[in-house]
């Protein structure tokens, strides 16, 4: 991660090199009283390049999209990296707090965090929806879920036992008391690689 302090259009601020939706680009962070005018300065120059503004739902669709976790609905302090595919984060070339508390990396714990695709894109789960077996026995809850606009599905992470967190496992989500079907898949569902955001 970078971060240098820097002017836009005389507003001093921090810019971050890091990314919370998988595309290469920039967080700024100026002082308060400047955040409108900074707002004010952006939008009129990106006006020429059909700039719009996005909002939350925009960045969550995003990240979702790059298997991004959420912190305190996806992954907790209760939730270990390996069980919520965080395990490429961990180096364990050196002690740490909290190291010997780890599960095993080659197994992790009795679940997993498992990316789905609902069949229907207009059925969106956003949290807490129960997930079952195609015999009806509910194994798991949607922790997020939201519309992936740009490769047009239903996304929803959920914490499933083990043995079912395997791509290609038919499981339904409850949207609005209705079972929509899904299916369990490899993430990141784009840009598996990472190529834009190292763009």
């Amino acid at each position: 991660m970078q971060a240098r302090q820097i002017t836009i259009g005389e507003v001093p601020c921090w810019a971050l090199r890091v990314t919370y939706v998988g595309e290469s680009g920039w967080e700024l962070y100026p002082a308060a009283e400047f955040g409108v005018r900074l707002w004010d300065t952006l939008v009129q120059a990106g006006a020429p390049f059909g700039l719009v503004p996005g909002g939350y739902r925009a960045i969550d669709s995003l990240r979702l999209e790059k298997g991004y976790r959420a912190w305190g609905s996806d992954i907790t302090s209760e939730t270990d990296p390996y069980s919520s595919g965080l395990g490429f984060a961990v180096r364990l070339d050196h002690e740490f707090i909290g190291r010997d508390e780890l599960p095993d990396p080659t197994t992790g714990g009795e679940q997993r965090l498992c990316c789905l695709v609902l069949t229907d894109a207009l059925s969106v789960a956003l949290g807490n929806e129960p997930v079952s077996l195609p015999t009806g026995e509910i194994i798991g809850r949607v922790t997020s879920g939201g519309q992936g606009y740009s490769l047009g599905v239903s996304i929803a992470y959920a914490w499933l036992p083990r043995a079912l967190a395997e791509a290609g496992t038919a499981v339904s989500v409850e949207v609005f008391g209705v079972a929509v079907a899904a299916e369990v898949r490899a993430d990141p569902l784009f840009d598996p690689v990472g190529t834009r955001v190292r763009a």
